[in-house]
């Protein structure tokens, strides 16, 4: 009986299960959250500047997902990939063309090198050390962008760029019609992508390592480039969510780089749950919602809200509320 064999005999049913895709259809969560999105942008014309944050920073969190959910890597320097790509696309648009899909690509871009090129290094390392690594390298990315004032603004931010109208014929509003509609649209087709790429043989192989190292290495499993690849995705789409702020909000600062914003986001997949690609949007739809009206009723004391939300999901993961569901659900029928 060869190694392949033993190990495989050695998994428990609770580990195959895991080991499931967590989605029955890569088209499930998209349509879904397709419709949603469409019915808000209908329904409420006049908070069309907060869908449009949604869908950004929910596109963002996604991007996280990757990297904390699915392939188990904790990180709080997640920020640096979404700053980069937004002033890649601000930059672009200002000094070459201000063409939306290509500056969206630009920011991509420009995520996926700096994931690559930090994520090279970054990986030889676990634990705690990479994720005191990761904050190093985001707060290097901020002085970087301090210290470059003619290129990024430094405090003053970057501004003075305009977008031209999508595809030649939609321009972006000040409703932020336009806006949120491309928001939307680039979020729930970047959902369908990674739905199929973690139900891909590729996927399951991050998701195997993030189960359990050791046996994936035993199996044969090129344990540093799996992780290196899904990091240098979760660049790209932390680009795309830099790039579309930019685009969308016609200015880029230095908040876009925070270590701030790193552990709100971190926040907001705790919320929805890590390792389920849906969690992350309902995280931010959850988190952002609350902030909101939180912060138009008390806003002065909106955090504690907050703290108290992260205290029920600490006792009460979500993974374990969402289990309890189905079994009532499954008792009841």
């Amino acid at each position: 009986m060869n190694t392949q064999s033993v190990l495989t005999t050695q998994a428990t049913p609770e580990a195959a299960a895991q080991a499931q895709p967590r989605c029955a259809s890569p088209w499930l969560a998209p349509a879904i959250l397709l419709a949603a999105g469409a019915l808000a942008c209908l329904m409420l014309p006049d908070q069309l500047g907060l869908l449009t944050r949604i869908f950004v920073t929910a596109l963002l969190v996604l991007s996280l997902d990757l990297v904390v959910g699915i392939a188990g890597l904790a990180t709080l320097g997640h920020a640096a990939m979404f700053g980069v790509g937004a002033y890649a696309a601000g930059i672009f648009a200002l000094k070459v063309m201000p063409e939306p899909l290509l500056g969206l690509a630009v920011g991509v871009v420009a995520g996926a090198a700096l994931a690559l090129a930090s994520g090279a290094f970054l990986l030889r390392y676990q634990g705690f050390t990479f994720l005191m690594l990761t904050v190093a390298v985001a707060q290097i990315v901020l002085s970087l962008a301090q210290k470059a004032r003619g290129w990024t603004g430094a405090d003053d931010g970057l501004s003075g760029f305009g977008i031209d109208p999508l595809f030649g014929r939609f321009a972006f509003d000040l409703e932020g019609r336009v806006a949120a509609w491309y928001a939307l649209a680039v979020l729930v087709l970047v959902l369908h992508l990674l739905s199929r790429l973690v139900n891909s043989p590729f996927g399951l192989a991050v998701r195997g390592i993030h189960e359990n190292r050791a046996r994936m290495a035993a199996l044969g499993t090129p344990i540093y480039v799996r992780l290196l690849t899904m990091y240098t995705i979760a660049g790209a789409v932390a680009g795309a969510a830099g790039a579309l702020s930019a685009q969308t909000n016609a200015v880029v600062g230095l908040d876009s780089l925070s270590f701030g914003l790193s552990a709100e986001i971190l926040v907001m997949l705790i919320l929805g749950g890590a390792g389920r690609l849906y969690g992350a949007v309902i995280g931010t739809v959850v988190f952002t919602l609350l902030h909101h009206t939180a912060a138009s009723i008390n806003p002065y004391h909106w955090l504690f809200v907050v703290g108290f939300l992260l205290m029920g999901v600490v006792l009460v993961p979500p993974a374990r509320l969402l289990g309890f569901v189905r079994r009532r659900m499954g008792a009841l029928q």
